[in-house]
């Protein structure tokens, strides 16, 4: 295995690259939870460090990037939403943007799903995807035995599952790491949500006996998993707080599977 150690991470800016007539193959969207959220910044430096190690030619907006128009739409703010969609469909665009790597669900559902109906056509991928295949081409080799003492189970997002039907990639890529596994009963398409879509995760709770948060983790710990990987940074926040609110963080891990891949590969 090539030494990790040596390798530098720097990440390309689209502006930098476009002012010296350099194209890359794909655009890394960020999103806000990625670029603002604690926790969801771990599993973008862990993307990151991914896409450096495989030599992936690639970019970011940095500043240029701007909220995809997601909650504003869920909430029902449909004006804003084309404000917004509209203001990253002529940015794409001036870059002739033609692939692009979302870690978001929300993200990536929206710019692959909704966007066309306002001219932004976009050949749109999820991480769990575009890491699935490569390893299935070969060119991304994990250590198997990291995680041979653990015990993982994974909660489906409901944007990357029920709203895509995506189920399978972030499993596969689990199945190549020797561990045991182990699902909840409410899984895939009957996954119940971590809380945080649909513009939930920007507003206070409503009135109720229990967070959807608390009984999803209440889900991961009934399984006696020791990890819960996410493919999500809403479900990665949601669930990291529900590991801590049931006092549970220094034996329950959530990992992210990028996160995952990071460790098995020991960068």
């Amino acid at each position: 295995m090539e030494n990790t150690e040596k390798i530098k991470i720097d990440v390309p800016l689209m502006a930098d690259l476009a002012s010296t007539k350099k194209h890359p193959e794909y655009l890394l969207w960020v999103g806000c939870s990625g670029a603002f959220d604690d926790r969801a910044k771990k599993i973008t430096r862990a993307f990151v460090k991914l896409l450096a190690y495989l030599k992936i030619d690639y970019a970011y907006l940095g500043s240029e990037e701007t909220c995809c128009g997601d909650p504003a739409r869920r909430s029902g703010n449909e004006m804003l939403y084309q404000m917004q969609a509209l203001s990253v469909i002529e940015t794409l665009n001036l870059y002739d943007i033609k692939k692009i790597i979302a870690i978001c669900p929300h993200c990536y559902n929206i710019l692959k799903n909704d966007y066309p109906d306002l001219g932004g056509n976009y050949e749109v991928i999820h991480h769990t995807t575009f890491l699935q295949e490569l390893i299935e081409e070969g060119k991304l080799k994990l250590d198997s035995r990291v995680f041979e003492k653990n015990k993982i189970t994974f909660h489906d997002p409901c944007y990357l599952g029920r709203c895509n039907n995506e189920y399978d990639a972030s499993r596969n890529i689990l199945k190549a790491i020797l561990s045991e596994k182990i699902e909840m009963p409410r899984n895939r398409s009957n996954a119940l949500c971590c809380g945080g879509g649909g513009g939930q995760m920007f507003k206070e709770a409503e009135k109720g006996d229990k967070e959807i948060y608390e009984e999803r983790t209440e889900e991961v710990l009934e399984t006696g998993a020791n990890i819960v990987a996410t493919a999500c940074p809403y479900c990665a926040t949601m669930l990291t707080d529900g590991i801590k609110y049931k006092n549970k963080n220094e034996e329950v891990r959530n990992l992210d599977i990028a996160e995952i891949i990071v460790e098995a590969i020991s960068l």
